[in-house]
């Protein structure tokens, strides 16, 4: 079954590399008009936007630090000036900055919330008055707006030496249902992907070689993810298909979230 978002807006945060690239690329390939936002490299987002355009899709990219509140409503504005509207927001934009708790200093709890959470609180803040400012646009959707939150499987399973990862994450679970139930009678969809294990160039040191071997352990289905599975599942629930999918979360973690040390009673 083909997908189709055809002439449905996204913006897509953090999407010059990793998950939000692909999610970027699928969203593309589904149709969608795609605002591709970037913090520190603009040439990857630059080039995949370029691509999407010769491929005979629409898609800009745009600079912009989702921590920033003047930068995220630039974002949405730049985004509507180029398209028209805002359909569908994918709030992927997300680092680490890992630490023992004893060790980790203030700057660094306060740049990863700041980034992870306060960032996914403005990016939906400002889809969410621009849905309201544009109405209902019943031919290309059945939502008058969507909003997919990137958490993680650490919402659930605690992380030694990432507290402030850990915490963002487990803080994106309770503010997207949160926003999902004040929401959902303006027919607002919001629901958010948890990745586990994935494959992207960042984390290549513990998704290759010896540590991949020892990552499988726990994971149940046997293999680590691509950018791919949360590309996929972000394109279902910016669909129509899954138009009563509402305060949810997708753990797309080939059963990582499924506590595997577990197996044979621990």
């Amino acid at each position: 079954m083909n997908i189709s978002l055809s002439k449905q807006v996204a913006l897509v945060t953090g999407a010059s590399s990793g998950l939000g690239y692909a999610c970027a690329e699928t969203l593309a390939a589904a149709g969608a008009w795609v605002a591709i936002n970037y913090h520190s490299h603009a040439e990857p987002a630059e080039a995949l936007a370029a691509r999407i355009r010769e491929q005979g899709g629409q898609a800009i990219a745009l600079a912009g630090d989702v921590s920033s509140e003047s930068d995220v409503k630039r974002l949405v504005e730049q985004t509507v000036e180029a398209f028209g509207a805002l359909d569908i927001l994918v709030a992927n934009s997300g680092l680490q900055k890992d630490a023992a708790i004893a060790d980790m200093s203030l700057e660094d709890w306060n740049t990863v919330i700041s980034t992870n959470l306060t960032g996914q609180f403005l990016c939906a803040r400002e889809a969410l008055r621009q849905f309201r400012r544009q109405g209902p646009r019943p031919w290309l959707s059945r939502a008058h707006g969507k909003i997919i939150h990137m958490s993680s499987v650490h919402q659930r399973i605690p992380w030694a030496g990432h507290a402030n990862y850990a915490a963002s994450k487990g803080g994106i679970d309770l503010l997207m249902q949160t926003l999902a139930q004040e929401l959902g009678s303006e027919r607002i969809r919001i629901n958010a992907i948890a990745p586990g294990a994935i494959a992207t160039a960042i984390n290549a040191e513990n998704t290759q070689g010896e540590a991949a071997k020892r990552l499988l352990e726990l994971i149940p289905y046997g293999r680590i993810g691509e950018p791919q599975d949360v590309a996929n599942a972000v394109l279902w629930l910016a669909s129509d298909l899954s138009d009563y999918v509402h305060g949810t979360t997708l753990f797309i973690d080939g059963g990582m979230s499924l506590y595997p040390e577990f197996r044979n009673n621990g």
